[in-house]
């Protein structure tokens, strides 16, 4: 029997990459009958209220939300991994906890994150680095002077014109994936912990299965297999993560049945989304949860002072 999705909680807007204004991608909720609908834009809260009103306006219940990208560099993995973080709308009225969640973001994006790839760079790279290969110091300043919104290309741009280096092998070597300097997008965990501890919030492990999915998905991105998952899930349980992103376009029914024995045996609330970008690749309303799953997690929610 087919589950019957009510609620669709893990959506992107112009906020972020998405293709839909936030009020807009609302109208499209309403249209297809969704009760629920989970706004969690990259790294920002700032298509929230818009999102909001829409939703008091045509009747459908908007769930607040974030996408957070945390980064690891381990040995067996260095890459990005995301959690939902929802929370009652009330919370977008306290200036605090703006203030703290915005903090934390911007360390994992924009000119906190190139500051730390540049000193990573030297610190590899550098005059005094383990492999020197430039004769001075890369700057934050050369490169932020480059674009608003770096990119690798910015700092390919930058190692050729001041540092000289043309050589595609050695700029890929300095700043590619693979590189001992990469350092990826996103925060380190730890600086989320405080929020989660202190604010009435609820954490939810995004998508961990997508990166499994057999053959090309635009739902699997550049996430990693499964060893890896089951190597750092305990730190997102200690983390103090209470659901599980089970239902989601890029998870197989294997994975999910797996994810769901997760939830059970560490007591988290299961949710679920179509990851939504686009009308197109990543359409709205491909997965989400059902009534039974939309209440538990609505209960939950609205239970945390």
């Amino acid at each position: 029997m087919p589950r019957k999705i009510i609620a669709d909680l893990h959506n992107h807007s112009t906020a972020s990459d998405g293709e839909f204004a936030p009020a807009d991608i609302v109208k499209k909720a309403k249209t297809l009958g969704l009760k629920g609908f989970g706004l969690t834009d990259h790294d920002t809260l700032s298509g929230l209220e818009e999102a909001i009103q829409a939703g008091n306006k045509l009747d459908i219940s908007v769930l607040p939300g974030v996408e957070i990208s945390l980064r690891f560099q381990r040995p067996y993995f260095v890459g990005s991994l995301h959690i939902l973080l929802y929370f009652k709308p009330q919370l977008l009225e306290n200036s605090y906890f703006i203030s703290q969640i915005e903090d934390v973001m911007t360390k994992g994006r924009g000119d906190e994150l190139v500051k730390i790839r540049v000193q990573s760079i030297n610190q590899e790279f550098g005059p005094e680095g383990k492999q020197p290969i430039l004769k001075k110091r890369l700057s934050f300043e050369e490169i932020a002077a480059c674009a608003s919104n770096i990119s690798r290309r910015h700092f390919a741009l930058v190692l050729k014109e001041n540092h000289h280096i043309e050589d595609p092998k050695i700029v890929q070597q300095m700043i590619g994936n693979n590189s001992p300097a990469y350092v990826p997008s996103g925060i380190d965990m730890s600086l989320l912990k405080p929020v989660l501890a202190t604010f009435p919030v609820l954490g939810v492990f995004a998508h961990p299965a997508a990166g499994e999915f057999p053959g090309p998905s635009h739902y699997r991105e550049v996430l990693p297999k499964l060893d890896v998952i089951e190597r750092v899930y305990p730190e997102f349980i200690e983390l103090g993560i209470e659901g599980l992103e089970v239902y989601y376009p890029g998870h197989t029914a294997r994975h999910r049945d797996m994810l769901l024995e997760w939830a059970e045996r560490d007591d988290l609330v299961v949710t679920g989304g179509s990851d939504c970008h686009d009308e197109k690749n990543r359409p709205l309303g491909v997965d989400g949860v059902t009534k039974p799953e939309w209440d538990i997690l609505f209960e939950k929610l609205m239970a945390k002072e």
